[in-house]
């Protein structure tokens, strides 16, 4: 099994939405149940067509066995390594309501259920005094504006946004400035962060309205 190494702005980001979903199955098929996977299996879950999954994988090296294919266990090992998802990712949450408080519970629970889940909640902020100081999941709410850079020892890579929309783009500036590069910005607005930045939106009642309109 041959890997190549290719620079992450190199490849289309629907290129990688696509290898976590062949992670995800992947990580579903029960441990020993399964040997080797074909393409056409991997197509049909992801509901791509086969050539697509080979030219997909093809990009970061040779992984299968023509007419044989993928084996399971080293494909769902390389992917993770490809997907950089081998090291704990610590992330922080910024607004601790009843979506940030939801979302705190939902990955401390992955985390805890599967200690190879990567990402871990690591900080929580939020500006109402109310709350400064109180506990979710073991963790201490803190202000924001109490963090500096060199406070940042967790060194937090994701910073998940569920602020009001008016105030999201100056948490989402404040966390850039204590450097945190990915966000996923569950705010009903769009960010402007600078280009080394990486914003992924996650608007749930804008992803209602579209699906609103099929029905």
């Amino acid at each position: 099994m041959e890997v190549l190494r290719v620079a992450s702005n190199k490849i289309p980001d629907v290129v990688i939405r696509r290898m976590v979903t062949y992670l995800r199955i992947l990580r579903e098929i029960p441990p020993g149940s399964k040997e080797y996977i074909s393409s056409s299996e991997m197509g049909e879950w992801a509901a791509v067509n086969s050539a697509q999954v080979r030219k997909d994988l093809a990009l970061f090296g040779e992984f299968g066995k023509q007419g044989v294919g993928y084996p399971v266990q080293a494909l769902t090992e390389e992917l993770v390594r490809i997907l950089r998802a081998d090291r704990d990712i610590p992330v922080a949450v910024f607004g601790i309501g009843e979506l940030g408080t939801a979302l705190v519970r939902y990955l401390t629970g992955r985390r805890r259920s599967d200690p190879k889940y990567p990402f871990v909640i690591s900080a929580l902020f939020d500006s109402d005094p109310a709350k400064i100081g109180t506990n979710v999941e073991g963790l201490t709410i803190e202000l924001l504006e109490s963090w500096s850079e060199d406070k940042n020892r967790k060194e937090v890579k994701i910073a998940l946004i569920t602020v009001p929309a008016g105030a999201a783009q100056e948490v989402a500036d404040r966390a850039y400035r204590l450097g945190i590069k990915g966000f996923l910005n569950f705010a009903p607005t769009k960010l402007r962060l600078p280009p080394d930045a990486r914003v992924v939106n996650a608007d749930v009642t804008h992803q209602l309205q579209e699906l609103a309109y099929y029905l």
